[in-house]
């Protein structure tokens, strides 16, 4: 039975209200939905309650489940959804989200470092991690959803588009500012590992 007709029977058997296939959508997919609540909200006990509500609310809505994407991609847009809602009720007051320049026009950033100089093992550091994943973390919400459902879970353009509700070329666009905040928030951290480096 190919990948594809293994879903549709247990999409089937979900609306069915199989329970078994129920505990086997969880134990396929929860480690997934988890690692990238954490990743969108830095906190384990947060990510754990996204992912109870992105089940919940997924075999609620089964039977509106509609085929135009894989049953991860539409558990994905669920739980970002969720993740997205717990950011915003944490800052209410927040400024928009869109960088200026959503137009069109490029943000620069202020800090242009190139990281190739530096010896691969410094970027694999828990240090490095650390101030990555908070780099990631301060990421403007819309910026972050992009960035880690690209570059993090391995989603494609297109899943990534179906999950988040935009288009292809706003994935491109977000990416790319994505890269560049980080770039730019980074340079500090890496620049200064780089005088170590020199100066050792």
């Amino acid at each position: 039975m190919s990948e594809v007709d293994t879903e549709r029977e247990m999409i089937e058997r979900l609306r069915a209200g199989d329970k078994s296939a129920c505990a086997q959508c969880v134990e396929q997919h929860a480690s997934g939905v988890y690692r990238l609540a954490l990743r969108m909200l830095g906190d384990e006990a947060e990510a754990e309650d996204v992912v109870q509500e992105t089940f919940l609310s997924a075999f609620k809505a089964i039977d509106s489940f509609e085929w135009r994407s894989g049953l991860k991609t539409w558990l994905y847009r669920i739980a970002t959804n969720a993740a997205l809602m717990r950011l915003r009720r944490k800052t209410p007051l927040a400024v928009s989200v869109e960088l200026p320049g959503e137009d069109g026009a490029e943000a620069v950033p202020s800090q242009l470092f190139d990281w190739c100089c530096l010896p691969e093992h410094d970027f694999a550091t828990s240090e490095a991690k650390t101030e990555l994943e908070a780099a990631i973390r301060d990421l403007p919400e819309k910026l972050r959803a992009v960035f880690v459902l690209r570059e993090l879970e391995g989603l494609s353009g297109e899943e990534t588009a179906q999950t988040l509700g935009v288009s292809i070329e706003n994935v491109k666009t977000r990416l790319h500012r994505a890269r560049l905040w980080l770039r730019e928030r980074l340079s500090g951290y890496f620049t200064e590992l780089a005088r170590s480096h020199e100066e050792g």
